[in-house]
């Protein structure tokens, strides 16, 4: 009797574990990504672009036989511009859904909204986005460019061009606050008066331009020359530029130099009267080089447009997407922690005809473009790095952030280390 309780507990014990292994390999018969980007709402007309952008890289990826003999699958879902869903769906990819990365958000209050899930639960996040700075989290990936990567190139190549006077214009949220925080700063120690700097912060999709732009025109007529330095996020963006080519203000009166601003942007309005302002990034659908000229057959071959542009946004989620890849191959897992470790010093190429290398500070190398915007809606670079600019996540220009350092190797392993104190303060600030 004893016998044969033991073999059918044995047979029992057998089947449990049969069934589990079925379960488990139903479970791992795919890799699934978290796709958390707005498709609705007044973060829409950047956003969409980037969630067809995964689609198209998933499917390229899975043709190609997937990632550790598995296909991708893409898990897409709406936070509809509304910040804390971002956080809310963000916590169901990761606990319900099981994605293995998560590739999201476009403002930094959404990215700031996010954080916290992805540290708590230790997934990943890629960033694809420009940003502030001043921050450096263990499971976020930052993709965009920092401030010494894009709004500080772009206030020295002004400089070089005579402006004297600075109309700083922004959404009124985190990224626009820091990065001007950052640049009034810069400016001031260029030798810049307070008097010269105009500082105007708007809501998420204004529209009524018409007194700002007049207070601008009116700034400008100092005699000294001018430029806005604009942080303007969305689609406040349209009702922006048409303001001013209904005032006459143009590149030569006073230049915009935007870096929220890209060929998606731009391909919803009229560009005749806003030829010669400026975007600054990191890549332009303009740029000749073998891989961005492949990217772009491969996106309208995929949305079945020629007339759907690329923008930088979209390169830095090929670069962020491509060295999740290759980390998960040389980790040989999904493992979060694996894949964090496994990141670093991973070098994919860019669109540029380059190479972006991720940094021990979780930020990666970038070169930095100037373009002036053409009548077609596409940019003419007129001012280019001659290499590759490491992200600086903690600002040189900030008393409480010039002595701090990310480096997530081991043994450091810290996101804010104070090079005076020696003493790490934590993984994020």
């Amino acid at each position: 009797m004893k016998n044969k309780t033991l073999v059918h507990a044995s047979r029992l014990s057998l089947l449990a574990l049969a069934m589990a292994s079925a379960g488990v390999m139903a479970a791992d018969g795919t890799i699934k990504i978290g796709v958390l980007h707005s498709l609705s709402g007044t973060m829409a007309i950047s956003e969409t672009t980037l969630k067809d952008t995964m689609l198209m890289l998933i499917d390229e990826q899975n043709k190609k036989g997937g990632v550790l003999g598995k296909k991708l699958e893409p898990v897409v879902v709406d936070p509809a511009s509304n910040w804390p869903l971002f956080a809310e769906k963000a916590r169901e990819l990761i606990q319900k859904d099981k994605v293995a990365a998560i590739f999201g958000c476009w403002t930094s209050v959404s990215r700031k909204s996010v954080l916290p899930v992805v540290e708590e639960l230790d997934s990943i996040l890629f960033y694809p986005v420009q940003y502030e700075g001043e921050e450096s989290s263990k499971n976020v990936f930052y993709t965009g460019a920092a401030p010494n990567q894009q709004a500080i190139p772009a206030v020295d190549y002004l400089m070089a061009q005579g402006v004297q006077r600075w109309a700083l214009l922004g959404t009124d949220y985190v990224y626009p606050r820091t990065t001007n925080k950052i640049l009034e700063a810069y400016l001031k120690a260029k030798g810049v008066k307070a008097d010269d700097i105009m500082v105007n912060y708007t809501p998420f999709g204004h529209s009524d331009w018409q007194s700002i732009v007049a207070d601008v025109k009116k700034f400008g007529s100092a005699g000294k020359k001018t430029a806005v330095v604009s942080t303007i996020n969305g689609d406040a963006n349209v009702p922006f530029y048409k303001e001013l080519g209904n005032q006459g203000i143009s590149a030569k009166d006073i230049p915009v130099v935007a870096f929220s601003v890209g060929e998606e942007e731009l391909s919803g309005i009229d560009t005749k009267p806003l030829v010669g302002h400026l975007a600054a990034w990191n890549y332009f659908q303009s740029v000749e080089s073998d891989e961005n000229s492949q990217f772009i057959d491969t996106w309208h071959k995929f949305t079945g447009k020629e007339s759907r542009v690329t923008n930088d946004p979209m390169e830095a989620t090929y670069i962020g997407f491509n060295m999740w890849v290759q980390a998960v191959e040389k980790a040989g897992t999904t493992e979060p922690g694996a894949v964090q470790d496994a990141l670093i010093g991973v070098s994919v190429p860019n669109l540029t005809g380059g190479i972006a290398t991720m940094m021990p500070n979780h930020h990666i190398t970038k070169p930095v473009l100037i373009g002036e915007i053409q009548d077609d809606g596409q940019f003419e670079v007129v001012s280019e790095t001659k290499g590759t600019v490491v992200g600086d996540e903690w600002s040189d220009y900030l008393p409480g952030s010039r002595d701090l350092i990310s480096d997530w190797r081991k043994p450091l392993a810290c996101g804010n280390f104070n090079v005076k104190t020696g003493k790490c303060g934590g993984s994020t600030k």
